[in-house]
């Protein structure tokens, strides 16, 4: 009778044991950090701004695009974030002190003429605040096929301005 007793308690020890054991070495997926979204999130170690959903939506040829992210500033005093692509001239973003500036939602994208990259590929950025040498990542570059994406696809011309007309009579002479 001890012998089943025993053997019982085993095999209840084994089954047990085979049902949640593998949740001891597994790591959690919920403790994972990603990217919950299209883009990609930036962030500095030296650099006081923090680059959130980061990515590009271009037109169709990709030579055109819009620049679209959340740049979040959580320090005491307003801060200058530096984006860079390589062959343009460099954008600023200044973030006051605690804030968050949103370009796509709150603010203009920044218009990236000439960007050279199709979408469905990724554009190699440089990102840098503060005393920080700064960071790369690749972006990825979106079309405006999804309906919450489309108005953001930028025109792929620049507008020109348009001349006033010019009063061409000659003033009336004083009396």
């Amino acid at each position: 009778m001890k012998s089943r007793l025993v053997a019982s308690a085993a095999l209840s020890a084994l089954v047990l044991f085979g049902a949640t054991g593998c949740t001891f070495i597994t790591p959690q997926s919920t403790k994972t950090e990603y990217a919950a979204s299209d883009g990609v999130n930036i962030s500095d170690a030296d650099g006081p701004i923090d680059v959130r959903n980061a990515l590009v939506i271009a037109t169709d040829d990709g030579s055109v695009g819009s620049f679209i992210a959340g740049i979040v500033n959580p320090t005491d005093e307003s801060a200058t974030l530096t984006i860079a692509l390589a062959d343009s001239e460099p954008f600023t973003v200044t973030v006051p002190a605690g804030g968050t500036v949103s370009l796509g939602a709150d603010e203009e994208p920044l218009r990236i003429v000439g960007l050279d990259t199709m979408p469905g590929a990724t554009v190699e950025i440089h990102f840098q605040s503060g005393d920080s040498t700064g960071v790369k990542a690749e972006v990825p570059v979106l079309d405006g096929s999804l309906p919450y994406y489309a108005d953001l696809v930028p025109s792929e011309s620049v507008p020109t301005p348009t001349p006033m007309p010019t009063d061409t009579a000659a003033p009336a002479p004083a009396d």
